[in-house]
């Protein structure tokens, strides 16, 4: 019977470190991945800004628009 129990301790010892091991590495994604979103937001922000204030204007100037008359002749 001790025998079964060692084995099931290590088992379970075996199991807790890869666990471990792939929350580490999980982790470690994580974090290299909000640098690289930080870093995206730093360069695409100031251009993705410019493009939604040029999107305003343009949808100001449209809604200021009058549709054409067709003359039937």
């Amino acid at each position: 019977m001790s025998t079964w129990v060692t084995v099931w301790f290590v088992i379970g010892l075996v199991s807790a470190v890869a666990v471990a091991a792939c929350l580490a590495g999980l982790a470690k994604h994580l974090l290299v991945l909000n640098r690289t979103l930080k870093v995206f937001q730093e360069e695409v922000g100031p251009v993705a800004a410019e493009i939604a204030a040029g999107g305003g204007r343009a949808s100001s100037t449209a809604s200021n628009l009058k549709p054409p008359t067709i003359s039937k002749g």
